[in-house]
């Protein structure tokens, strides 16, 4: 009996069976770690796999818990959603409406720059595409926007938290590749190899989450010029100008410089992420506290909601974990490294088949379930090819923001429709995501062609 064969063909088939579990509707984390249990009884039959390879969870998790990096996302989380509940955003979105309103596009341009703003504050996709679908989609609606365009714009721009930083994804990746890479580096002889830290992927992401930006700044203004019936614009009166300069700088300075001083911190290497992050939750707090928007309600309210999506994330990569482990023991990563190393192309070609299995999860699975089932059995492989990880990384959040927005199943789609009016069909929301989409396929090929992209900016700061 062949039992190398057997154990890789069970892995295949709990790598599948993970996926139908979770398409029937059961729960992410106990459908990894209950499936991954299941076939491995299957294996310990067949003599494939022993049970006690599942002793070593207790130091994985242990690790999980003292891991000083990780302390950073509850920290994140609580910062985005102490400046969504205070209504901080909400204000930074009225103002600049009134800042770019009086131009053709204006609105747009506005959702876009407070898209960025935003997603460099909050880093969680679903909360910034509903607030930006409450407030300004039926303002773009009433100044007679198009309601493809308004529905576009408004998808593409809440994704933005998904590659820029302080991205809760790229921090998890970070921490994965950093393991993996030391790993990979090892078994190729190199015995002091160079770290992968959150400063490396939050720098190489910076580069192009601004050129996502530009991207959809550049189709708006061009809408704005050759369909201006689309995006017209919506003059304010001369007395609603007055205030308006005023009114820019205390709702916009104060939350740019806490972006700017909880990502400086981190870039230029005064802070650890864990530091900067603690500084960008205490100071949410006192913008909330300097605007008369801190209760006890609204302060309950953050910590609540911090502590559901925190644990949320974490019970996925403990139910994970469970998978990783059946997985590799049953000899699945030498089966996945047979099947990638022998593709043409070589790491390219197995980068590219890679990118393509996670683009379709992604129409069925949340960022974080993808990240934790398919980072930590194909990342050996792609960086024992020799692809370099911080590349590797960004290369995946963009990817995964890319699946966000591609109809029909993209999830940033169905945020939106959630909050929508009637007026605003799926299909126009489907037809308006679809020239931004291939804005991301845009930057995917200028990432693929240019690396330096990703890899340069690390390379200056560290």
């Amino acid at each position: 009996m062949d039992y190398v064969l057997i154990g890789e063909i069970l892995a295949g088939l709990m790598f599948f069976g993970v996926i139908g579990m979770l398409m029937l509707g059961f729960p992410v984390a106990f459908s990894l770690a209950g499936t991954s249990l299941i076939f491995g009884a299957i294996g310990y039959y067949l003599e494939v796999f022993d049970f006690s390879n599942l002793a070593s969870l207790v130091g994985r998790y242990i690790g999980f818990m003292t891991n000083e990096v990780l302390v950073a996302v509850p920290l994140f989380v609580f910062m985005g959603v102490m400046l969504e509940r205070s209504k901080i955003a909400e204000q930074l979105l009225l103002t600049m409406s009134k800042l770019f309103g009086n131009i053709r596009g204006g609105l747009g341009i506005s959702v876009i720059l407070v898209g960025a703003l935003l997603a460099a504050s909050t880093g969680v996709v679903g909360a910034t595409v509903v607030t930006m679908g409450l407030i300004s989609l039926p303002a773009m609606l009433r100044a007679g926007y198009d309601p493809k365009l308004a529905s576009g714009v408004i998808c593409a721009s809440g994704t933005l938290g998904q590659i820029i930083p302080p991205s809760t994804v790229l921090i998890f990746m970070a921490d994965m590749l950093a393991g993996i890479n030391s790993q990979v580096q090892m078994a190729k002889g190199n015995f002091a190899p160079d770290p992968v830290s959150v400063g490396d992927l939050f720098a190489g992401a910076f580069i192009p989450g601004m050129m996502l930006v530009a991207l959809y700044l550049c189709w708006m203004i061009f809408k704005a010029i050759v369909d201006p019936k689309s995006c017209p614009a919506t003059p304010f009166s001369d007395e609603e100008k007055k205030g308006i300069l005023k009114e820019v700088m205390t709702a916009m300075v104060p939350p740019l410089l806490l972006i700017i001083a909880v990502l400086g911190s981190i870039l230029g290497g005064i802070a650890t992420p864990t530091e900067a992050a603690s500084v960008g939750a205490v100071g949410a707090t006192v913008l909330a506290a300097l605007r008369w928007r801190l209760s006890l309600t609204v302060l309950r309210q953050a910590a609540v909601s911090t502590a559901t999506i925190t644990s949320m994330i974490f019970i996925i990569l403990f139910g994970a974990s469970v998978f990783s482990i059946v997985f590799r023991q049953m000899g699945g990563d030498n089966l996945l490294h047979e099947f990638l190393s022998g593709l043409p192309g070589g790491a390219i070609g197995a980068m590219i088949v890679v990118m393509i299995i996670m683009f379709v999860l992604g129409f069925i699975l949340e960022t974080f379930e993808i990240i934790f089932i398919v980072i930590p059995i194909t990342a050996p492989v792609l960086l024992m090819l020799g692809l370099d990880p911080v590349w590797f990384g960004v290369m995946v959040g963009v990817n995964l923001q890319t699946s966000f927005l591609t109809p029909p199943f993209g999830f940033s789609l169905f945020y939106l429709r959630g909050v929508a009016p009637n007026i605003v069909s799926t299909g126009m929301i489907y037809k308006g995501v679809l020239p931004f989409v291939g804005l991301q396929v845009l930057a995917i090929a200028l990432l693929f062609i240019f690396p330096e992209l990703v890899t340069w900016l690390p390379k200056v700061l560290y």
